[in-house]
């Protein structure tokens, strides 16, 4: 029972703490945690609890029938929409209330009121960063156009009200461990809040960026080189749209500012700003579908697996909501209506990030500090300024002045540099496409009604940000990819070094946009099959400039793979997702054993080098090459880059690993294998040599611990939201990596695995790494991570009305006015 544990070491730190009815620093009032009628030990839930029960609420429509199969899944069987999405609102605070709240909290920047401000004020800058990026701000500017339809207002206004429901009638006794653990209640949920959800997945999936470490880059490195260490695309690369193909030409131009190379090329001025917790580059996914061409049966398979932290509770909540008019299968996010990725009775859907940049830095001229007016056009204009009063758990409000541009909020500014501690001596208004209006909601809710391909389509050009590749589906063989969002038409490098914010010709606005219908798309190609894995969406022969951060070998091993299968199953398409091989070490490898000095090694050194030479390039758990691969590579990028980085302000980035690898194949005299701080010149064998020695140490102490096997040094975890151990899951036997087809991590990867056969009767197959329950009290909290964990799928039910009395069906809830 995991709660003994964390109540053991709860003990343990109170010490002998006597005062059981009042807060004592962070820990909560002892006489209510431990209360048995009110306290922890209510979310204990014994080995037959039993979920079945008849609730009555008066804003119910019509009865709805809500079926728990052996899996906890709930199947919901409702007459019209406002009672699915009341009752999916109930269900979603039922079994994840704490985790809806608290995601939405640090979207808003409210963390510090429930934490404190965090050692070095770490989650009260956390607070900060979000406000000043103007989260609220965008959530309610989507808020207005979700809640000027009236569909989608009925959708969230019908959801609100079901988490509230549920909230009204929730007993202490019931509230989540974690509001216990925290001494807080819960709030009234509003359809602001599920819109700031929305906005926080844009946050993770459209918010990183390098303008800051780029421009630092640019500020020492001559542009030559610069375009050397960043280029645009790889030589590589395997697009989403296959090389080759022809575009229409642009509708829309955007012209370089006449400028450009004084003012923004040619700037030099070093950036002493550290960005806050910026989401992870690899944020990302995997997804394909591949027509019955290719498939043993003749019918279509849709395959999605999305790329995330790896949290408990767990990200997604399996559901099937269904109405006369609707039947949608898949994953839910608690805190907003909908199944996001998944099925109906026709087609099937998935998603992976575009990877695109729609989030840019302008530096900002203000008059004084009082920031009331900056230069614009010629001429002084007002600022809008936000007073924001952060609530501090434990000490006093914190005031932060924020100003709003027509760029948008000044995110860095004198008084705040992100999480390093220089004075900032530039302020940087930030334009985000997230900012502006849109109704992406209203994407899933056509999505979950979907028939065909042009109800496909329909859906998805309500989705603006974050840019998504939606993979397609149908029963009738029609296959398709589109990257859909609203993208602008940038020039050249637009968007990638920090801007000028003193005139138009540099801000992009909604008239720049790309039309959608010339975003990159593939419909029924000829080869049989559509994929996406966050690589760039076409050659450099697509007419817009695309900007943004690409993953490249997880595109190239997936393609290649579809490319060569044929009279493919189900179990094949689970066995690619959870696939380990490294296109990277394939591809990379013979070069680094073709220049290394192996004369030169000694027997240690030798014994490792053994192992990388009789490696079959895959990450399996056991692997031993994998640690060894991974360590030389970080280290041969050190000692190629740091010498050109050397006067570079931080902070900055090496280039991409894909950089590297390509300059080493193509270029036997590598030219930045020369360590220019050192009069002797540096060959690429000496680069290459001197970084497997440096690696052999800390493998060999890896080793001697007995940490070597790659799912031993990886140690990949799934970690509570507030990072309890005693709530979490660690040391978990996995294989896979950030380049491998199983992007698993240490504590990132596949969240949610899906595959969708879409015979007559529509087969599918998914797991997620945790269990439909919040409550770390109840078996099905994490009840999947081992078979997460193994690569195993279970089979997801899709239920009939009919099946009610089917011996799957474990639980029954029934909701009537």
């Amino acid at each position: 029972m995991r709660l003994v544990p964390l109540l053991v070491s709860g003990v343990i730190t109170i010490g002998l703490i006597l005062a059981l009815n009042r807060p004592w620093g962070s820990v909560p009032p002892l006489g209510s945690f431990l209360s048995p009628q009110h306290g922890c030990w209510q979310n204990a839930e014994p080995v037959d609890q039993s979920y079945s029960l008849d609730l009555d609420f008066d804003a119910l429509k019509e009865k709805v029938s809500v079926y728990f199969d052996n899996r906890m899944v709930p199947h919901v069987f409702a007459q019209n929409d406002h009672d699915l999405y009341f009752v999916q609102g109930y269900l979603h605070a039922k079994f994840r209330l704490w985790q809806m709240e608290f995601q939405t909290h640090a979207a808003a920047g409210r963390l510090a009121e429930v934490l404190g401000a965090g050692p070095d004020n770490a989650i009260l800058n956390n607070d900060r960063n979000m406000r000043r990026l103007g989260m609220v701000y965008a959530a309610k500017n989507a808020l207005t156009v979700m809640e000027a339809d009236t569909t989608t207002k009925t959708v969230m206004d019908s959801y609100t009200a079901g988490v509230n429901a549920f909230i009204e009638n929730c007993t202490v006794a019931e509230l989540p461990l974690e509001y216990r653990l925290l001494n807080y209640v819960p709030e009234k949920w509003t359809n602001l809040k599920t819109a700031l959800f929305l906005k926080y997945m844009s946050y993770d999936l459209s918010g990183e960026e390098s303008d800051i470490e780029y421009t630092n880059a640019k500020a020492v490195l001559s542009r030559a080189v610069f375009e050397k260490l960043y280029p645009i695309q790889p030589d590589s690369l395997d697009p989403i749209v296959p090389k080759g193909t022809a575009f229409d030409a642009p509708l829309i131009h955007d012209a370089m500012p006449a400028n450009a190379d004084s003012a923004y090329f040619d700037w030099k001025e070093p950036v002493h700003i550290q960005p806050v917790a910026k989401p992870d580059k690899d944020n990302g996914s995997n997804n394909w579908a591949v027509s019955g061409s290719k498939t043993a049966s003749g019918a279509p398979i849709l395959c999605s697996d999305p790329h995330l932290g790896l949290n408990l509770p767990s990200l997604w909540f399996e559901m099937q909501l269904h109405t006369p008019g609707s039947n949608a299968y898949g994953v839910s996010f608690p805190g907003a209506p909908a199944i996001i990725i998944g099925f109906t009775d026709q087609v099937a859907w998935g998603v992976t990030n575009s990877s695109r940049d729609v989030k840019d830095y302008y530096s900002i001229r203000f008059k004084d500090d009082s920031k009331q007016q900056y230069w614009f056009d010629s001429s002084w204009k007002s600022s809008v300024i936000n007073i924001e009063t952060i609530k501090v758990k434990g000490g006093a409000d914190v005031k932060d002045t924020v100003a709003y541009t027509v760029f948008g909020p000044v995110q860095y500014d004198a008084s705040f540099t992100g999480s390093g501690r220089t004075k900032g001596d530039l302020n940087l208004a930030v334009r985000w496409k997230a900012h502006d209006a849109s109704n992406e909601l209203r994407t899933f809710y056509e999505l979950n009604r979907a028939a065909n391909y042009e109800d496909y389509l329909h859906a998805i050009r309500n989705f603006s940000c974050p840019g998504q590749n939606f993979v397609f589906a149908a029963k009738n063989n029609n296959i398709a990819i589109w990257q859909q969002g609203s993208f602008p038409a940038k020039w050249r490098r637009q968007g990638d070094f920090i801007m000028p914010g003193t005139d138009s010709s540099y801000l992009w606005t909604q008239k720049n946009m790309i039309d959608s219908t010339q975003n990159p798309h593939l419909i029924n190609p000829e080869r049989g099959f559509v994929s996406s894995a966050n690589q760039l969406p076409t050659d450099s022969t697509y007419p817009y400039y695309l900007g943004g951060s690409y993953n490249l070998y997880r595109g190239i091993s997936i393609n290649r793979r579809l490319h060569q299968m044929s009279n493919i199953t189900v179990n094949q398409m689970e066995q690619l997702q959870t696939d380990n091989l490294n296109v990277m070490a394939e591809t990379v490898v013979p070069a680094l054993l073709k220049h290394l000095n192996a004369a030169g090694l000694s027997a240690d050194e030798q014994k490792y080098l053994g192992i990388i030479c009789s490696w079959n390039f895959r990450n399996e758990p056991k692997e031993k090459a994998v640690a060894i691969f991974n360590n030389w590579m970080r280290l041969l990028e050190s000692e190629v880059w740091s010498d050109e980085f050397a006067n570079v302000p931080k902070p900055y980035e090496f280039p991409t690993n894909y950089t590297l690898v390509e300059g080493i194949l193509k270029d036997s005299a590598f030219t930045f294998a020369d360590n220019i701080t050192t009069p002797q010149v540096e060959t690429l064998s000496d680069v290459i040599t001197t970084a497997f020695k440096k690696a052999v140490p800390e493998i060999a102490k890896a080793e001697q611990e007995g940490m070597l096997e790659w799912s031993k040094y990886k140690d990949s975890g799934i970690r509570h939201l507030l990072r309890l151990s005693p709530l979490s899951r660690f040391h978990l036997t996995t294989g896979g990596g950030a380049d491998i087809i199983n992007a698993t991590k240490q504590y990132h990867g596949p969240s949610w695995r899906m595959v969708v056969h879409l015979t007559d009767k529509t087969e599918a197959f998914g797991i997620f790494p945790g269990g439909q329950s919040g409550n770390p009290g109840s078996k099905y909290y994490d009840n999947m991570v081992n078979d997460w964990s193994k690569g195993a799928y279970q089979p997801l039910w899709i239920m009939t009305e009919e099946d009610a009395s089917n011996k799957q069906v474990k639980y029954t809830m029934t909701f009537q006015k």
